[in-house]
C-alpha cells in the first residue's frame, strides 16, 4: 500500500501599506506565498504548485499576483520604497 497526498506551507514575505482594490482604503497588506507539496508516506518531496497574493487587513480583500510582482513587492519593501500604491492610483477621483 503506498499513502500519498499534498500538504499546503503560508509563508508570510512581507507586510506593506498599499491602497486597496477592493475597499479604496491605503491599508497594511500581507503579501503571502501558498506552497502545495507532493507528499509520499507524510513526507513532503516536492512543490507543484506556488501562489502569491496580498490581503487588506483593513477589509481581508485578497488579490492573486504574480511571481514577478511579488518579487517586485519585496524589492520595494527592502529597499525602502514601501507604501507606493498598487494596482490603483493614490488619488481617488470624486464621485457623487
Amino acid at each position: 500500500m503506498i499513502i500519498f497526498g499534498t500538504k499546503g506551507y503560508l509563508y508570510q514575505l512581507a507586510i506593506l501599506t498599499l491602497v486597496c482594490g477592493q475597499c479604496g482604503n491605503p491599508a497594511a497588506h500581507t503579501l503571502r506565498k501558498r506552497v502545495t507539496k507532493f507528499t509520499l508516506f507524510f513526507v513532503p518531496l516536492f512543490p507543484f504548485s506556488t501562489k502569491y497574493a496580498t490581503q487588506c487587513t483593513f477589509c481581508g480583500a485578497e488579490q492573486k499576483v504574480t511571481k514577478e510582482q511579488a518579487d517586485q513587492l519585496q524589492a520595494q519593501n527592502a529597499s525602502g520604497h514601501a507604501g507606493q500604491p498598487y494596482g490603483q492610483s493614490q488619488q481617488q477621483p470624486y464621485q457623487s
